[in-house]
Parts: structure tokens; sequence; C-alpha cells
């Protein structure tokens, strides 16, 4: 335990200087920035958008089955796991945040163009459950539905840590099992599920772009 703590604080001490701080700074002022955008989105579609549910053809042949655990505490888990990532590997973490930041505010704007009803079979989360106003604080919203921002942010991650193979998989392997949960959970529409990587995906390479000395710390 001393010695794997003694390797991350050399890690740190290491990395840490005038110019990593300042794109942390500037990373976190884009979370800061995008957690403001997606609220206001999410105050949009709860209280303004009353849609119509429609119809899918993957939900309409699909069971309703009550995956509210993968949904809430997976997406807390996965979660827990970025930040521990970001903890032993700090080179990552300004990237990250930009990029997810960039991820955010792009699904904010996507959100609030297309107004879908809840589908009617769609399963009802469990509130006492464990973690759940943590989730419903960063996470959920009753009409957010183009695109999957649980399978979307995770693929996100699986392409920010695609060089360390262990985490690529974790975390393509959280995109999957959200994307199985929501459609199951009839939480989300098929083309919100299946378009979500190609989304992120372009998210991702636009990311790399525009902040590429944050990428660069990490390529």
């Amino acid at each position: 335990m001393n010695a794997a703590i003694s390797s991350i604080y050399a890690k740190h001490r290491d990395f840490w200087n005038k110019n990593t701080f300042v794109l942390l700074a500037t990373g976190f002022g884009w979370f800061l920035l995008a957690i403001l955008v997606q609220h206001f989105a999410y105050l949009y579609v709860d209280n303004h958008v009353n849609g119509t549910p429609v119809g899918d053809i993957f939900l309409s042949h699909l069971p309703t089955v009550n995956l509210d655990f993968f949904i809430v505490q997976g997406a807390l888990i996965s979660t827990l796991v970025a930040i521990i990532l970001f903890i032993i590997k700090p080179n990552y973490l300004s990237f990250s945040l930009k990029s997810l930041a960039f991820f955010i505010i792009i699904r904010s704007f996507f959100i609030s163009l297309t107004h879908l009803g809840v589908n009617l079979h769609q399963i009802t989360l469990n509130t006492n459950a464990i973690g759940f106003d943590v989730y419903d604080f960063l996470y959920n919203a009753k009409n957010d539905f183009f695109f999957s921002g649980h399978v979307g942010a995770s693929f996100l991650f699986a392409l920010i840590f695609w060089k360390e193979t262990w985490w690529r998989y974790l975390f393509l392997a959280f995109s999957v099992v959200f994307g199985i949960s929501m459609l199951l959970a009839h939480m989300h529409y098929s083309i919100d599920v299946f378009a979500a990587p190609f989304m992120t995906y372009s998210i991702f390479v636009i990311a790399k772009k525009v902040f590429s000395h944050d990428y660069k710390l990490i390529s």
C-alpha cells in the first residue's frame, strides 16, 4: 500500500508545473461551464417539453426489464472508476475534463432540439436506492433522449484511455451494459443508444484538435 501511494505521489510530483496547472484550471472552467449549460438544458426539457411517445422497432419487440441497479449504481460506479483513474494518472485529467465538458455541452444542445415523449413502458427508477440523490443531481432528466449520456460518456472514456488496454475494455463494457440496460428498461429510444458511439467519436476527434495541448499529455 505504501509503495502504491509513493508511486502515485511521485507521478504527481513529477507531473505538476505551471503549465499543467494552467491546463487543469482551464479544464475545471470548461467543466463548470458545461454543468451550467446542462442544468439549464435539463430545466428546459423537464419543465417545458411535453413530447409524444413514438414507435421504435427495438422497444416494440423487447420486454420491459427493471435494470435500475445498472442504470443508477452503474453510472455512479463508472464515475468513481474515472475519478480513481484521474488520481493515479494525472496526465489524463485536463484533457478528460475538457473533452467531457465538450461532450456535455454538445449533448445539452441536442437534447433541447427534438421533443419525444417518455416511452409508455419505461421503468420507474427507485428513488430510495443507494446513491440515487447523487445520480439524480448529476445525470437524471425526464426527457433527455438523444443521445444517451450513459452510453456516450463511458464510450468517451474508452476513447480517452484507449492506450490503457484494461481500462479501455472496462469502459467499453460499461458502454455496452448501459446500452442494453437502457433499451430493456425502455428509458431510451434505440436511436439514442445506437447513435451515441458515433456522436461521441465525433466529439472526441474535435476535442483532440481543440484541446491539443491537453491531448499531448496523454499521446
